[in-house]
């Protein structure tokens, strides 16, 4: 009986230590070498996860920084220039400056300016609208009003106004990582360049019907007038499908087309009041 027990005890032993020689030669012989530098990047980098940079994570955006031959093009929306020169350092690469960005909502769909035509009765989220119903109005291309944009926000830099129903973006919280972007099914928000004191002119609107339509549907909807594109002297407004567009790169920020546009399509935000008139034209008076 002992015997058997001896023998059952060195068959198995001999079993366990062949399978661990086995196990460790086959983990030598496919064991994948991790770069070090890929922590020490992924603690830099803000570690928001927030997908602005084009990858899954701050960790997958760290291998490919050290894979990378060179910086341009990748830029890490959240940390900025700072982070991304702290990167370079590191890896003794160029860096490159990149445009900071900051997100818009490109619809004036408000509860005034576009009136609900129907009331929808269901979940409300507007992945689920967009596709199953139209909306509570007759605009398919606006707002639905249902904060998918707001939800996918990490840095609560939005929020849905109550009187308008329409998502309003803080521009010093906003760190232009896109999230909203693509939560939204519509299309309607849009990542811009940040100009200074964070001053933006745009066409609020995505309708492409034909002007009388899109009027009906909405007050301020863009008709594709073309005045806008005939006053602009920087060849920043393109115009397409009966709809105008700002190239934010281009926009030299004079607002003449602002004041061109008969609709109230285009916005201006941040700026200081425009002067009226009389007080663009009052001369002041010399003491004698």
């Amino acid at each position: 009986m002992g015997h058997t027990i001896l023998l059952s005890v060195t068959i198995l032993g001999s079993i366990g230590l062949a399978s661990s020689v086995i196990l460790y030669y086959i983990s030598q012989k496919f064991k994948v070498y991790e770069d070090p530098r890929i922590d020490i990047i992924q603690h830099i980098l803000p570690g928001a996860n927030c997908g602005g940079c084009g990858f899954t994570g701050c960790r997958n955006f760290a291998e490919a920084l050290i894979k990378a031959e060179s910086l341009e093009g990748y830029n890490c929306p959240v940390g900025g220039e700072n982070v991304m020169a702290e990167v370079a350092k590191i890896l003794g690469k160029e860096t490159f400056t990149t445009e900071s960005r900051v997100a818009v909502v490109r619809c004036q769909g408000s509860y005034e300016n576009c009136l609900r035509t129907s009331e929808y009765d269901g979940v409300k989220e507007c992945i689920i609208v967009h596709k199953l119903y139209g909306g509570e109005t007759d605009c398919q291309y606006g707002c639905l009003k249902y904060g998918d944009c707001v939800k996918s926000c990490l840095f609560d830099a939005m929020y849905m106004d109550e009187k308008t129903g329409l998502p309003v973006i803080l521009d010093d919280k906003c760190t232009g990582c896109g999230a909203c972007v693509k939560a939204c099914p519509r299309n309607i928000i849009e990542l811009r360049k940040k100009a200074k004191k964070d001053r933006k002119i745009f066409v609020s609107c995505v309708n492409t019907d034909k002007g009388a339509l899109a009027l009906k549907i909405c007050k301020v909807a863009c008709t594709g007038c073309n005045k806008c594109y005939k006053i602009c002297e920087y060849d920043a407004i393109t115009i397409n499908n009966f709809l105008a567009y700002i190239d934010s790169f281009k926009c030299t920020l004079c607002r003449k087309c602002v004041t061109e546009c008969p609709t109230g399509a285009i916005v201006e935000m941040n700026f200081p009041p425009r002067k009226t008139k009389s007080e663009a034209i009052q001369v002041p008076v010399k003491e004698e």
